[in-house]
Formats: C-alpha cells, structure tokens, sequence
C-alpha cells in the first residue's frame, strides 16, 4: 500500500494524502518497483521493534516479589486427598484426611509427627487412627496406653490382639526370633542389628574387631542352633547357655583344652566340614585365649537379658505370627517401659524381622502386595532401636502396602539418630504433622518449611522545625509466614500440616471425642482392656511343696491321634517338656498339692 503511494521527489503531505485515500480501499494494492523495498524496510522496523520489546521486558510477579508462600485451604485440598469412605482415610488434624488409597493421590502414606511432651502425638494422632480400624498395626505403646484404651474396638472389629510386653513380660505373648529366620544371610543381619541397638550410642567406633568378632561367634551359635538343634531349642536362652560352655583358657600351657562348645563344633566339622556354622565358629577361634576370652564376655554380657526367666520364657516361643500381619486385620502391641529403654532393642529386633517377613510375603505370595495394608505406629520413636537399613526400607515400603507414623518429640531427636542423613527421613514421609513444642531447632525448621511471603510496607518520616515536612513510601518486603517465635506460640489446639506439593495449612487437632468408634473405647468410658493369654510353663514353673506330689502326676502327650503318657514319678527321658496351661489351671495347681491330681494339657 505505501509502495503504491509513493513516487519519486514526492512531497510528504501529498504522500499523507495519497495514504489516507488508499486506506479507504485497503483492499486495492499495486505492485510497483518500490514494493520489494517497501516490505524490507517494514521486515526491519518489526525485527527492531521485537527486539527492543524482549530487552526492556522485566521479570515481574507483582505481590511474590520476596516470596509467594501462603496458607493453603483446608477444605479445598482435602477434597485432593479424602476418600469418600470415612473409615480409609489416615486422620491428620479435625479435617484434614488423607486417603488410603496412594495410587489415588500419588503421595505414601508415611508421616512424621513432631509435638514435645502434652503436645497430644498419642491423643490426637495415634489413638484416632487406630480407632479408624483400617489397617493391620504395629505399634509401640509407651505404658499400654493405647492397648488399654483401644483394643476392645478392635477385637469388636474382628481383629486379633498380640502383645509383646517389656513392662510386664508375664503377661506376654511369645516372640522367638528363630522363627522368622528363613535363609543364612537373615541370621547376620539379625546379630548385627543387635549389636548396633545395644551399642552405647556414643561409643568409640574407631575399632570394628570386637563387634565382628562378636557377629562371627553369635552367628555360629546361632547358626548351629539353626541347622541342628531340635525346634524346641532354638532360642536365645540356648544360645547363652552356648556362649556360657565356650569358655577359653589364657595360659598357653593349656592350649590343648577344649570347651564343650569347642567338642559340639569340632563332632559337627568332622561330620560336614563346609557346615555354615563351623566356618564362622573357625573365624572366632582365629583369637588367643585372652583374647577370646574378652569376646566371649562381651557376648554374653550384650545378652544378659536373656538370663532372665521372665525374658527368657517369652522368647522361647512365639505366638506372634508376624507374616500374617498383611492377610487378615492383626494388631501387635510392643508395649515399652517410657522411662527405661534397657530392653527396647527387643522391639528393634521385632522391627527388622517384621520388614523382613512383610516384604517377603509381599513379593512371594501376593505379587509385591499386601493384600490388607500395615501400619506401623512408631511412638517413642527415638527411644526404640531400629532396623540397621531403615532409610532404604522407608523409601521402598509404600509399593508393598506398608506405612509407617514417625513420631519424635523435636527435630533434633532425628538429628541425633541420623547425624548427617536426617533429611532422608524427612524427605521419605509426604507428610508432616506439628503439633507443637518448645524446641528451638524445631521451630527454625518448621519457619523455614512454611516459607517467605510478600507484604506491603509503609514507612513515614517526619522532620520537626521551621521548614518541617513529612513524607510516606510504600514498599515491598519479605517475612517469615510464621516466624521462629510465632511458631513456638502455635496455639496448643492447633496444628500445621504439611503434605508434598501442597501449601501449608492450619487446622484444628482432632477432637478424639468427635471420633464415631469413641464409646467402644476406654477413652469413651468402655472397659479397659487387659491381655490375657495361654501361658507356656517349663515343668520346673509348676509349684509343688512336697516332693512326693510329683509321683501323682502324669502328662498326657498329644500328638495326632497318639496319646502318650509321661510319669513323673518314672521319668523316661531327660528333655524338658512344655506345659500350657491356663492361669486358673495354674492356680488350681497350687491350691490342691495335697490331693492326687492328674492334668491334660495339650504339648
């Protein structure tokens, strides 16, 4: 159109002119020898014009200036997260929820708790949740608060009760170690996650031998018990009465003695010279006397607690049926002392084999599925020893259908257990919940998860005088969403939930009380639970006051359809037989030594 207007040695005002013509036809262009060098002109003026648009172009985000944290609404991101059913849902606060189904949301159900002592971690999170009757359980019950309160909902709900109780280990149900050791390599993973958990935590680690001179004599113990000891020997009481036979000389004069110990393993390496066990009793036996002797010590001294009847009893058998956790609705209750954690690495060892025994199932009968999912409640976290591999577990559990809740009271209990490798804990659970405390460290990490936001300022000065004047600026500035001290002023009926790829939020705790199962509970004035089992007895644990009492009484062995009878007075073998009886058999037993009795009881 300009090409067609111009002409040579015209004038600009009739150029104007022509074009104001020609733009009431804009449809009508002619071609003349100005038009190639029109479009370049116009080509060139377009390049300029994008090319200075792109240079004076800033990077604006009016209101995120110095950060673009917020606070996230509740009912609009728990309907991301909620399933419809109420009940498949993990409760995190009075309404938030978090669905069961991690295929659904793509986030695993791992979530850690951070709240100091009051803060409500056992009420306002672990009781609810197990109310919500959803999973099987494991959980770490400091006290048997939760057992108490929370049991009769769940065997109302077809669960079955297992309890594997360090306050009062009469009162146990049996938890034997050996019965969950399926290959070799499970026996060095067991002895070396009972050594790491019974290792003083500040202990000097500049020397490796004491501890793998430990492995290797436990686990030829323990691996001979394995391979050629009956059933009914496989425990840990057998396997300190092992170390107790391997005693060692240091005087080289006697280097030609041999332990009992020393006599079973030098039968069995005769017989099976590549034995497992003998190759492993051989690397101990690399030590001198004296030598072998501290090992020895060591050994027995790092099992002592197995001397003791009431442990030794509740590990020589077991009733747990850890594997089965996965097929049918089962809770197993560790119920650990809160002010002793002496026995605790019982429960670690509980721990490492559970993972072992859940993953197995998982991957070997259901296709890498539990076919119910597993959660494992761990309260007192910190104060429970752990498998030697738990980041790695935690990383991988959530495509088997297993959960954990990790509950510590601050951040810097975590700091301790993992020194430098914290963050991978924080980072394996898409959820956290703080219900407040009073630790520094804690609340500076919490400030820093929430974040910066964008606020608007308004300085003014004013100056005094004869030629006085004031004047306002408005700005932008950053702060804290909630500050180091705004955090440990959180109100105590609050909390604040993070979930991955969700901004923060602020809710109410739940109010356990609003729960629909709480009247099934104790904390809704039901009945408090109390365990009561089948015990196991050793025939030595049946009390008699005069000896003669023991010519009257026989035991009847089943097995299948053959009854056998066992006459105490005319003993035909040596081995220990086990009894179960009841607690009102028991009694019975004690009130009527006097009278000629005769007792059944299932072997």
């Amino acid at each position: 159109m300009v090409a067609g207007c111009y002409e040579e040695d015209i004038k600009l005002f009739e150029l104007l002119d022509r074009l104001t013509a020609a733009m009431n036809n804009p449809t009508h262009i002619t071609l003349n020898e100005y038009s190639l060098k029109a479009v370049l002109i116009f080509l060139f003026l377009y390049a300029m014009g994008i090319g200075v648009y792109f240079s004076s172009r800033e990077n604006r985000r009016p209101g995120e200036e110095h950060g673009s944290a917020r606070w996230g609404n509740v009912k609009s991101v728990v309907k991301r997260y909620m399933d419809k059913d109420s009940y498949k849902n993990i409760i995190l606060s009075q309404n938030m929820r978090l669905g069961l189904n991690a295929k659904k949301h793509r986030r695993n159900l791992n979530v850690l708790v951070v709240g100091g002592s009051g803060a409500g971690k056992t009420r306002f999170y672990a009781k609810p949740n197990l109310m919500q009757c959803n999973t099987s359980f494991i959980v770490a019950d400091p006290k048997g608060e939760m057992l108490r309160s929370i049991a009769p909902l769940l065997i109302e709900n077809g669960y079955d009760i297992k309890v594997f109780n360090l306050i009062e280990p009469e009162n146990s149900d049996g938890y034997n170690p050996f019965v969950y050791i399926r290959k070799d390599e499970d026996v060095i993973k067991l002895i070396s996650n009972l050594i790491q958990n019974t290792t003083p935590k500040n202990a000097s680690q500049n020397d490796p031998f004491w501890e793998k001179s430990e492995i290797a004599l436990d686990s030829a113990l323990m691996l001979y018990l394995l391979h050629e000891a009956p059933p009914e020997e496989q425990t840990f009481e057998m396997l300190m009465f092992l170390i107790e036979n391997a005693a060692t000389v240091e005087d080289e004069d006697e280097s030609g003695y041999q332990s009992p110990v020393d006599i079973l393993f030098q039968g069995l390496e005769d017989e099976k010279p590549e034995h497992i066990a003998v190759r492993q009793y051989k690397i101990f036996k690399q030590a001198s006397g004296k030598t072998a002797k501290s090992i020895l010590i060591s050994a027995a001294v790092r099992l002592a607690a197995f001397n003791l009847p009431e442990i030794a009893k509740m590990t020589s058998y077991d009733n747990l049926d850890i594997g089965t956790l996965g097929e049918r609705k089962r809770a197993i209750f560790c119920v650990i002392p809160d002010n002793d954690n002496s026995f605790n690495y019982l429960v670690g060892m509980l721990y490492t084999q559970a993972f072992q025994a859940l993953y197995f199932n998982a991957d070997n009968n259901h296709g890498g599925e539990l076919p119910i999912p597993v959660h494992i409640v761990m309260d007192e976290f910190a104060n429970v020893a752990l498998p030697d591999n738990f980041e790695r577990i935690l990383a991988t559990m959530r495509s088997r259908r297993i959960s954990v809740s990790i509950i510590i009271q601050n951040m810097a209990q975590l700091k301790a257990l993992f020194k430098d490798s914290w963050e991978n804990i924080t980072g394996n659970c898409d959820t956290l919940l703080y219900l407040g405390g009073n630790e520094q460290s804690t609340h500076e990490y919490i400030s820093k998860m929430l974040g910066k936001e964008t606020i608007d300022t308004r300085t003014r000065g004013i100056t005094k005088g004869q030629h006085g004047s004031s004047n306002t600026n408005y700005q932008n500035a950053g702060r804290e969403l909630l500050t180091l001290d705004e955090v440990r002023l959180l109100d105590n009926s609050n909390a604040l939930i993070f979930i991955r790829g969700e901004r923060p939020l602020i809710d109410k705790k739940f109010d356990i009380l609003s729960h629909p199962n709480i009247a099934k509970t104790a904390d809704g004035k039901a009945v408090p639970y109390k365990h009561s089992k089948s015990e196991k007895y050793l025939r030595n644990d049946l009390s008699f006051t005069i000896n003669e009492d023991l010519s009257n009484i026989k035991l009847l062995e089943v097995d299948g359809d053959n009854v056998k009878t066992f006459d105490f007075a005319n003993p035909q073998t040596k081995q220990t037989e086990i009894l179960e009886v009841t607690d009102n058999e028991k009694s019975e037993n004690n009130s009527e030594n006097s009278e000629s009795t005769e007792n059944s009881t299932q072997g």
